[in-house]
C-alpha cells in the first residue's frame, strides 16, 4: 500500500518563496528610454524654399491632405489602373510580406514573458551492465553479490512522462526591451508598407501621363508628316516648272525624312512606356491593348485637378519615410537596453513533474511520481569583451539610425520643395503655352482665310499647320508636365492611399 506524501515540503516552499520574491523585484530596465525626436518643419508653404520667389506661390492651392488624390483627375482607365496595381503589385506584395514576418517576430519576441510548458513521455527499454563502474561498490560491500547484479542486469521497461516548466525572470528588462525593440520594427515595416503604396500610385500615375503623353506626340507627328508630305508634293511641282531650284526640294524631304525618324522613335518609347506601366501592374507585354490605347482627352487642361496640401507641420507625421526613421531610431534605441541586460546576471525558474516507473502496471499509482523545482544562475565572466561590445555596437547603431532620421528629413523638404517649384513652374508654362496654342491656331486660321480669298499660296498655308502642330504638341508636354507635377507634389507630402 503506498503511503501519500505531500507534493511540496517545506524546502519546496521556501524555493517557491524565493522565486516569488525574485519575480517581484524584477522590474528594473536597463537602457535608454527612446525620446521621440522632433521633425522640424516651416510655418507655411511659402518658406524654405530655393530658386525664384515666382515659383513658391501656390496656384490653386487648398490647405488639406487627400488620401485618394489620383482620382482628381477624373480619368476612370487612371482609376481602374491604380486599383490594379496596389491589389498585384509585386514591390506591395514584398512589403506585406516583410510586415508579416515582422509582426509575426514581434509575437515570436512577446513570448519570451510568458513560461514554456513542454510534455514528455517516454518509453525505453534498459539493460545495465554487470561490470559497470555503478556495480563496483556492491561486488567490493556485499558478501554475495551475484544474485543482485543478476536483477539489476536483466532488460526492463522504463515509463516516463511529465510536464517542464520553464521561465527567465526578466530582471534587467531585456525581454521588455526586446519586445519594444520588435514593436517598432513592426511600425517600421508598416510604414514601409504605406512607403511602397504610395510609391507605386505615384508610379502608376507618372507612367500612365507619359504614355498618354507619348501617344498625343505620336498623333501630331502623324500630322506634322501629313503636313510636311503635302508641301515636298508642291515643292517638287514648283521645282519641275522651274519656279524653285533643287535646293528647297531637298531641304523639304531632309525635314520630312528627319520627322518620320522621329515618329519611329515615338512609336518605340510608347512600347517601352506600356511595358513599364504594366510590369507595376504585375501584366504581361502586350495585356490591356484596350485600356491603354489612345485616349485623346486624356491630356486636356480640363481634367487638371486643385493643388491638395497638408498643415507643414503634420508632413513629419504623415510622410511614411519619415514614419519608419523614426521607428527604425525607436528600435536602435530600445536595442541597447537588450545589449545591457546580456552584462547582467540571469536567473532561470524551472520545474518538473511527472511519473517515472518501470512498470506500466504502477504508472498512475502516487508512489510513481517524481518533481524537481527551483532557479538555475547564469553569471557571465570572461566573453574577451563580446557584450561590451555589442553594447558599443548597438550604441553606434542608434547614433546611425539618428543620423539617418535627420537626413530623412531634410530630404523630404527638399523633395517637396522640389516638387512644388516644378508644380507652379508647369502651371506656368502651361500657361504660356496655351497662348502659343491659340496664337498659331489663330494664325493658321488668318492664313487660311487668305488662301481662301487667294490672296496666299498654299505653302503658306501648310507653314501655318505646322506651326500649329509643334504649338499643340509643346502645349500637350506641359500639360503631361502638370499631371505629372501635381502627382510629385502629393507623393513628396506622403499622401499614402489608405
Amino acid at each position: 500500500m503506498n503511503k501519500r506524501f505531500p507534493l511540496f515540503n517545506r524546502q519546496a516552499l521556501s524555493v517557491l518563496a524565493a522565486m516569488t520574491a525574485l519575480t517581484l523585484i524584477s522590474g528594473c530596465t536597463v537602457g535608454p528610454d527612446f525620446k521621440k525626436p522632433k521633425a522640424d518643419a516651416p510655418t507655411d508653404w511659402t518658406t524654405w524654399r530655393s530658386g525664384d520667389a515666382a515659383l513658391h506661390a501656390l496656384p490653386g492651392g487648398s490647405v488639406v491632405s487627400d488620401n485618394q488624390w489620383w482620382k482628381r483627375y477624373n480619368d476612370p482607365v487612371l482609376d481602374a489602373l491604380v486599383e490594379k496595381a496596389l491589389a498585384a503589385s509585386p514591390d506591395i506584395r514584398t512589403a506585406t510580406l516583410r510586415f508579416a514576418g515582422a509582426r509575426a517576430q514581434q509575437q515570436i519576441t512577446a513570448s519570451q514573458q510568458t513560461p514554456t510548458v513542454n510534455a514528455t513521455g517516454s518509453v525505453t527499454r534498459i539493460q545495465q551492465s554487470e561490470n559497470s563502474p555503478s556495480t563496483r561498490a556492491m561486488k567490493e560491500a556485499l558478501p554475495n553479490p551475484d544474485e543482485l547484479l543478476q536483477l539489476m542486469a536483466a532488460p526492463s521497461n522504463w515509463y516516463q512522462s511529465g510536464l517542464d516548466f520553464s521561465w527567465e525572470i526578466d530582471l534587467w528588462g531585456h525581454v521588455r526591451r526586446a519586445i519594444e525593440a520588435s514593436d517598432a520594427d513592426v511600425e517600421s515595416r508598416q510604414a514601409m508598407l504605406e512607403l511602397a503604396r504610395l510609391s507605386i500610385v505615384g508610379d502608376v500615375v507618372n507612367n500612365y501621363y507619359s504614355l498618354r503623353g507619348i501617344q498625343q506626340q505620336i498623333v501630331l507627328a502623324k500630322q506634322d508628316e501629313k503636313a510636311l508630305d503635302e508641301r515636298l508634293s508642291l515643292i517638287q511641282a514648283r521645282t519641275v516648272g522651274g519656279a524653285l531650284d533643287e535646293t528647297s526640294q531637298e531641304r523639304q524631304r531632309s525635314e520630312l525624312a528627319a520627322t518620320r525618324a522621329n515618329l519611329i522613335d515615338l512609336q518605340a518609347q510608347e512600347g517601352a512606356a506600356m511595358n513599364q506601366l504594366l510590369l507595376l501592374l504585375d501584366e504581361r507585354p502586350g495585356a490591356l491593348q484596350q485600356q491603354l490605347q489612345y485616349q485623346p482627352d486624356s491630356l486636356k487642361s480640363g481634367n487638371l485637378p486643385p493643388l491638395r496640401l497638408g498643415i507643414p507641420s503634420e508632413v513629419a507625421r504623415n510622410r511614411p519615410d519619415i514614419r519608419a526613421a523614426e521607428a527604425k531610431l525607436h528600435s536602435a534605441t530600445a536595442r541597447i537596453g537588450v545589449a545591457q541586460a546580456e552584462l547582467y546576471p540571469s536567473i532561470t525558474l524551472g520545474a518538473r513533474i511527472g511519473m517515472d516507473t518501470y512498470s506500466a502496471d504502477n504508472f498512475t499509482e502516487w508512489g510513481s511520481r517524481s518533481w524537481s523545482v527551483g532557479p538555475s544562475l547564469n553569471l557571465p565572466l570572461f566573453d574577451r569583451g563580446r557584450r561590451k561590445a555589442t553594447v558599443v555596437l548597438r550604441e553606434t547603431d542608434r547614433q546611425q539610425a539618428a543620423v539617418d532620421y535627420h537626413k530623412t528629413v531634410l530630404k523630404a523638404w527638399q523633395e517637396i520643395d522640389d516638387a512644388l517649384s516644378r508644380y507652379a513652374a508647369a502651371q506656368q508654362k502651361l500657361s504660356e503655352q496655351q497662348v502659343r496654342a491659340d496664337s498659331a491656331g489663330q494664325a493658321l486660321a488668318l492664313i487660311q482665310a487668305r488662301y481662301d480669298g487667294g490672296l496666299s499660296n498654299f505653302i503658306d498655308v501648310l507653314d501655318a499647320q505646322r506651326s500649329n502642330i509643334q504649338a499643340r504638341q509643346a502645349l500637350a508636354i506641359s500639360q503631361r508636365d502638370v499631371m505629372s507635377s501635381w502627382a510629385a507634389v502629393n507623393r513628396a507630402v506622403g499622401n499614402y492611399p489608405r
